[in-house]
């Protein structure tokens, strides 16, 4: 990548849960700065089609929509080629897809299991793996999104944060593996938004006085970070950063 990248243009990133949520947000981000944007979605068609709608009226044919099922690991490779067909390359790869819920122990099921290890482990790197020729071809970077939660264990969720844990691991490893063609990083979010679900107000103070900032994060600050790793941290792989408003530092 070197130097002469001053900003984004010319380049495809391909974005895992690009409809909603934080990873709209890394979405427009990566856009404005000159990106092509490939917006995969599971179940949010129409927020996708939205996106896709919006930013293409910003600048024409930068943006298409993809639909899979990451826990299908056979499709994986079908989406990767799908972005290569439409822009004849692929530059970013964020995996940011995520499922979160709580596991209690005396209740946690092997579909459990099996799902938020597949969404958060097993689906970026079998999507790292398709991505892997593409990206050595382009000088591209691979990132991934974690959370503070994967070296800190969360109450009730034993096996979101294990996939956590994991998808930390699998960062350094990838970008060891696939250096130097390929940079890898992530980033580790803090309290930025709460569950689509909600959240009791007693919870939400509980975790806010852990927090020296005293406040949420906002979807942009994690934007920005991916912003800032894939344009501007030529010389960083292998580093996760976390955003979380110094929760992590005495929590």
């Amino acid at each position: 990548m070197g130097t002469e990248l001053k900003d984004l243009t010319g380049k495809w990133a391909l974005i895992t849960g690009a409809a909603k949520r934080i990873g709209e947000c890394i979405a427009r981000r990566l856009h404005s700065d000159g990106a092509g944007i490939a917006i995969h979605y599971r179940q949010s068609a129409g927020p996708a089609e939205e996106l896709a709608a919006a930013l293409n009226a910003k600048r024409s044919d930068s943006a298409i929509v993809l639909h899979a099922d990451l826990q299908h690991t056979e499709s994986l490779p079908h989406l990767v080629k799908a972005v290569v067909d439409h822009a004849g390359r692929l530059d970013i790869l964020v995996n940011n897809a995520s499922s979160f819920y709580a596991t209690p122990l005396d209740t946690v099921t092997e579909e459990q299991w099996d799902d938020l290890i597949g969404t958060n482990l097993k689906a970026p790197l079998f999507l790292s793996k398709a991505a892997a020729p593409y990206l050595k071809e382009s000088s591209g970077v691979i990132i991934n999104l974690i959370d503070v939660h994967s070296t800190r264990p969360l109450r009730n969720h034993p096996v979101y944060g294990p996939a956590k844990a994991g998808l930390a691991m699998l960062t350094r490893s990838l970008a060891k593996d696939l250096a130097p063609e390929v940079r890898v990083n992530g980033v580790s979010p803090g309290a930025i938004l709460w569950p689509d679900d909600g959240m009791s107000d007693k919870l939400e103070k509980s975790i806010l006085k852990q927090v020296p900032l005293g406040r949420t994060g906002d979807p942009e600050d994690i934007a920005a970070c991916v912003l800032f790793l894939v344009r501007d941290a030529d010389y960083m792989t292998g580093q996760i950063i976390k955003v979380d408003g110094g929760r992590t530092m005495g929590w």
